[in-house]
């Protein structure tokens, strides 16, 4: 169990930070990346501030993005409250990727040989307490009939293993093709930016848990979208990227909001 005294309410926060959950907007914004906080009795799983500051912990930029979205769009948005190294709310918990002992090319010390016990505890603390809120949010939409659509807010490195990525974002989706390039589409537009569809990642059971489970399990429409954190990196290039996509988003139609067979 987690500690439970008033004064761990900033080291063990809830799981879910719920952004206007009441917004018009037929957009339900999630970021399951959006924080690298790890509470201090786990000393950072052995990793030093630099790599906790880094990609492996949290999508960098992702969290301000959505809160931009939010706003913009009006739309109810629901970010994470802990870093992907406890456990990562965008895999299935029975994944070996579900509490990484390994990301990229960092070892994560304080995760490995983990008991039972304590994968259950951030399971049950982390995990299971944030969808339950989306699911929730989303259960009410679909009994009052409100058109849902579900966009999953993250964002990648400019170099992996190496190798440098050449697009600014990915819109990454599975049977929501419709919505996935419409908004690809209308990213592309604008000079200079270089978008593709199902970049630099894919979705898929294994490796997702957001747009599998809560959007196209369900019936809903929902893609992922992916920024390249070094356009995030200022306040200038988070502005611009919430411009471009509340652009996109706004200009979709109901028809992009179906599902291929």
């Amino acid at each position: 169990m987690r500690p439970q005294q008033a004064s761990d309410t900033r080291d063990w926060p809830e799981s879910v930070e719920v952004l206007n959950e009441c917004g018009r907007s037929p957009v339900v914004l999630v970021c399951e990346h959006a924080s690298n906080h790890i509470p201090a009795e786990y000393d950072g799983l052995g990793l030093d501030a630099k790599m906790l500051d880094d990609h492996i912990a949290w999508d960098i930029g992702a969290a301000a993005l959505t809160h931009a979205l939010s706003r913009k769009l009006d739309a109810a948005a629901f970010l994470g409250n802990y870093s992907r190294l406890l456990i990562d709310l965008n895999r299935p918990v029975h994944v070996a990727t579900s509490v990484p002992r390994r990301s990229e090319a960092t070892d994560i010390p304080g995760n490995r040989a983990l008991s039972a016990a304590e994968t259950l505890r951030r399971v049950r603390h982390i995990f299971n307490p944030f969808h339950a809120r989306v699911q929730s949010c989303l259960d009410e939409r679909q009994i009052a009939g409100i058109p849902t659509m579900l966009i999953s807010i993250h964002s990648f490195t400019p170099v992996y293993h190496e190798v440098p990525r050449p697009w600014h974002a990915g819109v990454l989706f599975n049977r929501s093709k419709a919505g996935g390039e419409a908004i690809a589409r209308r990213l592309a537009e604008e000079p200079g930016i270089d978008v593709g569809c199902n970049v630099p990642y894919k979705v898929d059971a294994e490796s997702d848990y957001c747009i599998p489970v809560h959007g196209e399990a369900r019936g809903l429409a929902a893609v992922l979208i992916e920024v390249r954190n070094d356009g995030l990196r200022s306040r200038r290039g988070i502005d611009e990227w919430a411009d471009r996509l509340t652009a996109a988003i706004g200009a979709l139609h109901p028809e992009h909001m179906t599902l291929a067979p």
